[in-house]
């Protein structure tokens, strides 16, 4: 049996760019990813609502995003691969009360070049139609409502095309000689002893062992180290051979609704926010349903990050909730622009995040030749480049990741046991 050097689990984004930069970093490794899916990021990947912005409190979270929209700037500007990056931004809407706890952290961060707009109630009225005086309405009080009172624009933010960035890092991993097997599903991680001794049912908790490889539905694949990128489905592969990540499973929902009225193509295409003059990606106050522009579609797409009751759940396929849409995100939508009185969603879909329920931070650590690289808890796609990195310097025993730009981030920094992340203050 052909044993590799590395054997990544998931051809998603994260397992695509760890195995090309390992490829990278050691060109005569053999490398190999392999995938349940028929094709390169399939799974929650391709699930993804794909918005990126830089501007974050944490220093450590800055540190991921940044150098990861840089180096796409790159890969679309310098090299000539198209991501569809779209310069979009992020309008977060506040009330006057959330806005005057948000007002001190934002100053930290003007003053550190991070750079947003501010917008009064009324511009916001005029420009998008909105309804910024919601509490007037019973229902509204009701649903726990609140006014807009001021808008935060986000200008370094807005969207990318997944399926192009996950065809760069998969071209590239294969142009260095990287190998990939799709239809490939792994059943479990192969767990030996260093030394065996031919002793039925070894390996004993007193003999030295170590993941060997996986065990596929194909058969069994030798490796010297075993990555898991599996995004939700890590935990169902570590549990069984004892190893905690702390990531969990949660489903996240999104709605499409075309611009079908000339109301919602004038929200839609309203000018003067960024320079695809349309409207921002835009989060509503309480509870932050956002809207994302879906150009290409004509459409707006919905969602909510729900979390209490919303159950830590694997699902192989998770479904759109039809009463989610109807009695949720729809009722709450119209309150704020009401132009999308009567719209139903054209199509919708489901995926999940691969939640760290440490500190919602990426979790990359090696323990018994397992590598672990995940829980970006839906910031996967902006912080892509960047865990790609991380993972690939752990992989080579590097003390220090080299970040697009030449930033240096120290690994362990992103492990559980010597674990050192700067909490985020400013929460979407």
């Amino acid at each position: 049996m052909t044993e590799y050097d590395a054997v990544v689990i998931g051809a998603g984004l994260l397992g695509l760019s760890t195995a090309y930069y390992i490829k990278k970093m050691k060109p005569k490794k053999r490398v190999l990813v392999v995938d349940k899916m028929g094709a390169a990021g399939q799974g929650n990947t391709a699930k993804s609502a794909a918005m990126f912005r830089s501007f974050f409190y944490s220093r450590t979270n800055l540190a991921l995003v940044d150098t990861t929209i840089e180096c796409f700037k790159h890969v679309q500007k310098d090299l000539g691969i198209d991501l569809k990056l779209k310069w979009v931004g992020y309008l977060w809407l506040f009330s006057n009360e959330d806005y005057r706890w948000a007002e001190p952290v934002l100053k930290v961060m003007a003053e550190r070049g991070l750079k947003h707009k501010v917008y009064d109630a009324h511009e916001l009225s005029e420009k998008l139609k909105l309804r910024t005086h919601v509490t007037k309405d019973e229902d509204s009080k009701l649903m726990g409502l609140v006014d807009v009172d001021v808008g935060i624009l986000i200008p370094k933010a807005g969207s990318i095309d997944i399926d192009s960035i996950v065809n760069f890092y998969e071209s590239e991993f294969k142009r260095l000689g990287g190998e990939i097997r799709y239809n490939t599903k792994v059943e479990s991680i192969l767990v030996e002893p260093r030394e065996p001794l031919g002793i039925p049912g070894e390996p004993y908790f007193w003999q030295d062992s170590t993941a060997s490889g996986v065990k596929t539905n194909r058969g069994a694949i030798k490796a010297k180290k075993t990555i898991v990128a599996a995004g939700a489905w890590t935990a169902a592969l570590l549990d069984p051979v004892g190893v905690d990540a702390h990531i969990k499973p949660k489903k996240r929902q999104l709605f499409s609704v075309r611009a079908e009225t000339n109301a919602l193509k004038e929200l839609l295409w309203v000018k003067g926010f960024n320079p695809e003059g349309c409207m921002p990606f835009t989060i509503l106050p309480k509870p932050r349903v956002y809207l994302k522009p879906a150009l290409e579609e004509n459409a707006f797409w919905f969602s909510y990050g729900d979390e209490f009751p919303r159950a830590f759940k694997l699902e192989d396929e998770p479904q759109p909730e039809e009463n989610y849409y109807q009695y949720g995100i729809y009722q709450v939508a119209i309150k704020y622009f009401p132009q999308f009185a009567g719209s139903q969603p054209f199509t919708s879909w489901a995926g999940q995040y691969a939640m760290n329920t440490l500190d919602g931070q990426p979790v990359i650590f090696e323990e018994n030749d397992l590598l672990v690289v995940g829980g970006a808890s839906g910031s996967g796609n902006m912080k892509a480049d960047a865990i790609g990195r991380i993972a690939a310097s752990l992989y080579a025993g590097e003390e220090y990741a080299v970040l697009y730009g030449d930033k240096k981030f120290k690994v362990s920094d992103l492990s559980i046991t010597q674990r050192r992340v700067e909490p985020e203050k400013l929460i979407i």
